[in-house]
Protein backbone atom coordinates (compact mmCIF):
# COMPACT_ATOMS: atom_id res chain seq x y z
CA UNK A 1 0.00 0.00 0.00
CA UNK A 2 1.40 3.35 -0.91
CA UNK A 3 0.80 5.82 1.99
CA UNK A 4 1.53 9.85 1.32
CA UNK A 5 2.22 11.26 4.26
CA UNK A 6 2.80 15.51 4.94
CA UNK A 7 3.16 17.92 8.01
CA UNK A 8 3.43 20.99 9.06
CA UNK A 9 6.15 22.38 11.47
CA UNK A 10 3.32 21.50 14.26
CA UNK A 11 3.28 17.74 13.04
CA UNK A 12 7.11 17.14 12.27
CA UNK A 13 7.69 15.01 15.54
CA UNK A 14 4.33 12.62 15.01
CA UNK A 15 5.63 12.17 11.40
CA UNK A 16 8.82 11.24 12.16
CA UNK A 17 7.71 7.79 14.11
CA UNK A 18 4.65 7.74 11.58
CA UNK A 19 7.43 7.23 8.71
CA UNK A 20 9.38 4.91 10.64
CA UNK A 21 6.43 2.69 11.89
CA UNK A 22 5.24 2.76 7.57
CA UNK A 23 8.64 1.70 6.35
CA UNK A 24 9.54 -0.38 9.17
CA UNK A 25 5.76 -2.42 8.32
CA UNK A 26 6.57 -2.27 4.61
CA UNK A 27 4.17 0.47 3.63
CA UNK A 28 5.47 2.68 0.29
CA UNK A 29 5.93 5.77 1.98
CA UNK A 30 5.88 9.37 0.27
CA UNK A 31 6.80 12.02 2.12
CA UNK A 32 5.83 15.47 0.87
CA UNK A 33 6.86 17.41 3.83
CA UNK A 34 7.98 19.33 5.84
CA UNK A 35 11.37 18.60 7.83
CA UNK A 36 11.68 21.13 10.23
CA UNK A 37 10.52 22.89 12.99
CA UNK A 38 10.25 25.61 10.84
CA UNK A 39 7.15 27.96 10.33
CA UNK A 40 5.59 26.68 7.30
CA UNK A 41 1.98 26.69 6.27
CA UNK A 42 -0.26 23.50 6.71
CA UNK A 43 -2.56 23.93 3.89
CA UNK A 44 0.36 23.82 1.35
CA UNK A 45 1.31 20.39 2.82
CA UNK A 46 -2.83 19.16 3.35
CA UNK A 47 -3.30 20.07 -0.43
CA UNK A 48 -0.27 18.03 -1.35
CA UNK A 49 -1.39 14.67 0.36
CA UNK A 50 -4.98 15.06 -0.38
CA UNK A 51 -3.91 15.31 -4.33
CA UNK A 52 -1.84 12.51 -4.09
CA UNK A 53 -4.66 10.19 -2.46
CA UNK A 54 -7.15 11.56 -5.27
CA UNK A 55 -5.20 11.21 -8.22
CA UNK A 56 -4.00 7.39 -7.25
CA UNK A 57 -0.14 8.12 -6.37
CA UNK A 58 -1.17 7.56 -2.79
CA UNK A 59 -4.09 4.73 -1.59
CA UNK A 60 -4.20 6.83 1.72
CA UNK A 61 -2.77 9.72 3.00
CA UNK A 62 -2.17 10.81 6.48
CA UNK A 63 -1.61 14.26 7.51
CA UNK A 64 -0.79 16.16 10.73
CA UNK A 65 -0.47 19.51 12.19
CA UNK A 66 -0.92 21.09 16.00
CA UNK A 67 -4.20 19.87 16.18
CA UNK A 68 -5.03 17.65 12.80
CA UNK A 69 -7.85 20.41 12.28
CA UNK A 70 -6.36 23.04 9.97
CA UNK A 71 -4.48 20.13 7.52
CA UNK A 72 -7.58 18.17 8.00
CA UNK A 73 -9.82 20.29 7.01
CA UNK A 74 -7.77 21.52 4.02
CA UNK A 75 -7.73 17.70 2.70
CA UNK A 76 -11.14 17.15 2.80
CA UNK A 77 -11.38 20.58 -0.15
CA UNK A 78 -10.42 18.07 -2.31
CA UNK A 79 -12.71 16.44 -3.97
CA UNK A 80 -13.42 12.75 -3.60
CA UNK A 81 -11.22 13.33 -0.27
CA UNK A 82 -13.24 12.05 2.99
CA UNK A 83 -10.02 13.10 6.15
CA UNK A 84 -11.21 12.41 9.63
CA UNK A 85 -9.25 13.90 12.21
CA UNK A 86 -8.84 11.33 14.54
CA UNK A 87 -7.48 10.82 18.34
CA UNK A 88 -8.12 8.05 19.22
CA UNK A 89 -8.38 3.74 17.81
CA UNK A 90 -11.82 2.91 17.76
CA UNK A 91 -12.43 6.21 15.81
CA UNK A 92 -9.30 5.22 13.08
CA UNK A 93 -11.64 1.79 12.95
CA UNK A 94 -15.38 3.50 12.23
CA UNK A 95 -14.09 6.24 10.33
CA UNK A 96 -12.45 3.09 7.64
CA UNK A 97 -15.41 0.68 8.12
CA UNK A 98 -18.51 3.15 7.93
CA UNK A 99 -17.12 6.26 5.98
CA UNK A 100 -14.21 4.36 3.68
CA UNK A 101 -11.98 7.59 5.01
CA UNK A 102 -8.96 7.86 2.33
CA UNK A 103 -7.41 9.90 4.85
CA UNK A 104 -6.68 10.98 8.21
CA UNK A 105 -5.47 14.29 10.13
CA UNK A 106 -3.46 13.93 13.54
CA UNK A 107 -2.46 16.21 16.00
CA UNK A 108 0.92 16.59 17.29
CA UNK A 109 0.23 18.70 19.83
CA UNK A 110 -2.21 17.00 21.15
CA UNK A 111 -1.08 13.17 20.67
CA UNK A 112 1.83 11.39 21.59
CA UNK A 113 4.05 9.28 18.86
CA UNK A 114 2.85 6.18 20.72
CA UNK A 115 -1.04 6.55 20.60
CA UNK A 116 -0.47 8.08 16.85
CA UNK A 117 1.39 5.42 15.76
CA UNK A 118 -1.55 2.93 16.87
CA UNK A 119 -4.03 4.65 15.64
CA UNK A 120 -2.55 4.93 12.14
CA UNK A 121 -2.21 1.18 12.19
CA UNK A 122 -5.67 0.63 12.99
CA UNK A 123 -6.54 2.91 10.31
CA UNK A 124 -4.29 1.33 7.53
CA UNK A 125 -5.71 -2.08 8.45
CA UNK A 126 -8.95 -1.99 8.70
CA UNK A 127 -11.08 -2.43 5.76
CA UNK A 128 -14.32 -0.48 4.53
CA UNK A 129 -17.42 -2.48 5.71
CA UNK A 130 -19.10 -2.18 2.43
CA UNK A 131 -22.71 -2.70 4.29
CA UNK A 132 -25.15 -1.12 1.87
CA UNK A 133 -26.65 1.97 4.40
CA UNK A 134 -22.68 3.17 4.82
CA UNK A 135 -22.48 2.80 0.94
CA UNK A 136 -26.01 5.20 0.60
CA UNK A 137 -24.06 7.44 3.50
CA UNK A 138 -20.97 7.76 1.31
CA UNK A 139 -22.94 8.77 -2.01
CA UNK A 140 -24.74 11.74 -0.25
CA UNK A 141 -21.71 12.75 1.32
CA UNK A 142 -20.31 12.60 -2.61
CA UNK A 143 -23.53 14.56 -3.84
CA UNK A 144 -23.10 17.10 -1.82
CA UNK A 145 -19.63 17.18 -2.62
CA UNK A 146 -20.96 17.90 -6.62
CA UNK A 147 -23.61 20.24 -5.51
CA UNK A 148 -20.78 22.70 -3.97
CA UNK A 149 -17.91 21.73 -6.33
CA UNK A 150 -18.40 24.03 -9.61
Amino acid sequence: MKVAVGCDHGGIVLKDEIMTFLKDNGYEVIDFGTDSTKSVDYPDYGLKVAEAVKDGIADRGIVMCGTGIGIGITANKVPGIRCAMVSDVYSAQMTREHNDANMIALGGRTLGPGLAVTIVEKFLTTEFSHGERHQNRINKIAEVEKKYSK
